[in-house]
């Protein structure tokens, strides 16, 4: 479809929600890594229009002040062990908003579709027939990497990218570990900040070299964002001495050498 017809038909989907006929409809938006000037158009038209938008911890104050003034705010966020809602309700309140005839906005940090949940969301929506809109985000890992000044291929240091979650369920450490060393590969762990020891330990214990460059970039792409580097067999003491604070996103790999030619913010420990 082209890209004015889509533009069409978001219009049209929300003037029909907002005229209160119908049903009304979900749009799950991906906000970015936390600069505002990240947001894609669409996802800034969208925020701008809507009814209701229910948001989580990682979305910053200034993408939420780009919200239309009078719309419902409701905080979804989840933080370790603290969810404000459980992932069930969240669907369930999605569905219950659409079904009044409003324009919903989910707004999730990052990109919905990576490690964001969207998924489960918008199933929930299709099986209970709630029309939904996906409107994708720039991911922590593309986001925060370029703005570490780390890119994440490179012709002379990976041709391959991986991401990982690096939230270990009950600390365990049931990973394809032996599959994450190998050569030419950037490793990319979401929510790594608490399991970095666990990470560390099992990456050198399946092989991996112990001078294998590591950075950790806290809060990336915002003001506060801070990148500590070293190597796979020091970086745990480097954070640790940092008292970094998540969110967190951690790059291993060759290509993190780069960052001392490229870094283009200066923000290091």
């Amino acid at each position: 479809m082209p890209a004015s017809d889509l533009s069409d038909s978001l219009e049209s989907a929300i003037r029909k929600a907002a005229s209160g006929s119908g049903r009304g409809e979900v749009f799950l938006v991906g906000a970015g890594p936390g600069d505002p000037d990240l947001l894609t158009l669409k996802a800034l038209r969208i925020i701008a229009q809507a009814d209701v938008v229910l948001y989580d911890r990682l979305v910053s104050r200034e993408i939420l002040a780009r919200v239309r003034a009078d719309a419902e705010m409701i905080h979804v966020g989840k933080q370790r062990s603290n969810h404000t809602l459980p992932q069930h309700e969240i669907n369930e309140r999605l569905v219950e908003l659409a079904r009044k005839g409003r324009t919903v906005v989910r707004l999730k940090g990052g990109d919905p579709f990576i490690f964001g949940r969207g998924g489960e969301e918008i199933e929930t929506l299709a099986e209970a027939g709630v029309a939904f809109q996906v409107v994708p985000g720039i991911t922590a890992a593309s986001g925060c990497s370029a703005y570490a000044g780390i890119p994440l291929t490179h012709r002379d240091y990976a041709q391959s990218v991986r991401f990982v979650t690096g939230h270990l369920k009950n600390d365990t450490c049931d990973l394809p570990w032996k599959d994450f060393v190998q050569n030419n590969q950037t490793l990319v762990f979401y929510m790594g900040l608490v399991g970095l020891p666990i990470i560390v330990r099992e990456l050198v214990a399946h092989g991996m070299p112990a001078d294998m460059p590591v950075a950790l970039v806290s809060k990336g792409t915002t003001p506060e964002q801070v990148v500590v580097t070293g190597q796979i067999d020091s970086i745990v003491e480097k954070v640790e001495a940092s008292e970094v604070k998540a969110p967190t996103l951690i790059v291993i790999g060759e290509v993190v050498k780069l960052r001392d030619k490229l870094d283009w913010i200066g923000q290091s420990v």
